[in-house]
């Protein structure tokens, strides 16, 4: 299975952490060269100006771009199913399983999330668990879990992915977000339990995109409708999250990782 790895050129260090990480696990790394928000003005004909969650900062419109670019290069290699990464995603040696091949996906799954987004008590409404053997689990999201750091996707999800013309939320909201995503019922992305990949940013270090988002959360008035109408989006998913837990079709399942 090809394994793509997005890095900024400017974060050489990253790299070089990465392929030696991967070296020790067995797995042979991809780079893709990300589009760096220091040094390019996004196209604003890719996205929307006021999408559900408002604007989306420069530099969540230079990752979106970037994750598209790793899509186009794994159809375009004719692979059936290819893992995504960003360089400051930590790996855990597990990781080596679920990277190494597709042969554990099962049938009909096209979207997988490898990785733990949030605090470390995060848990995710979840159903249909599949056991994978060696204390792993799969189950179908029906809850936001966001964050891009490390996923796998089929040729059929990236080609979906793909035919978005303008996108209306960053790149992980679209693919892990119920909320406000037109394509996650589509997608219908599983997580992986317990996650294999945990973000620099929660295991110590810091995102680069990180300070591009810091003028939008200034306190104001465009801050405030931004959150209200986010929590509208929230909202409207609710009644359909309490059915399925009523039901017992689904259950708040903690992710886990073994950081």
């Amino acid at each position: 299975m090809r394994i793509i790895l997005i890095n900024l050129a400017r974060r050489p260090d990253r790299l070089a952490a990465m392929t030696q990480k991967a070296a020790a696990l067995g797995l042979t790394l991809d780079r893709l060269e990300a589009l760096d928000a220091g040094l390019l003005q996004p196209p604003g004909e890719f996205f929307d100006d006021n999408g559900p969650l408002g604007e989306i900062p420069r530099g969540d419109k230079c990752c979106t771009l970037s994750h598209a670019k790793a899509w186009e290069q794994f159809v375009a290699s004719g692979e059936d199913y290819a893992a995504v990464l960003e360089d400051d995603v930590v790996l855990t040696p597990a990781a080596k399983r679920f990277l190494g091949d597709a042969s554990w996906i099962p049938p009909g799954v096209t979207l997988v999330k490898l990785e733990q987004y949030g605090p470390p008590g995060q848990s995710v409404l979840l159903s249909d668990f599949k056991t994978l053997g060696g204390g792993f689990r799969l189950a179908s999201m029906h809850s936001r879990h966001t964050g891009a750091a490390a996923y796998i996707l089929s040729r059929a999800a990236a080609q979906r992915l793909l035919a978005v013309r303008r996108f209306a939320v960053p790149v992980d909201h679209l693919m892990f977000n119920p909320n406000n995503s037109p394509l996650f019922a589509e997608l219908a992305p599983w997580q992986l339990l317990p996650a294999v990949a945990r973000q620099q940013d929660f295991a110590g270090g810091k995102s680069d995109i990180e300070g591009w988002r810091a003028g939008l959360r200034i306190f104001g008035w465009t801050y405030i409708k931004r959150e209200l109408v986010r929590f509208g989006y929230d909202l409207k998913l609710l009644p359909r999250q309490l059915a399925l837990l009523a039901t017992g079709k689904a259950k708040f399942t903690r992710i886990g990782t073994e950081f």
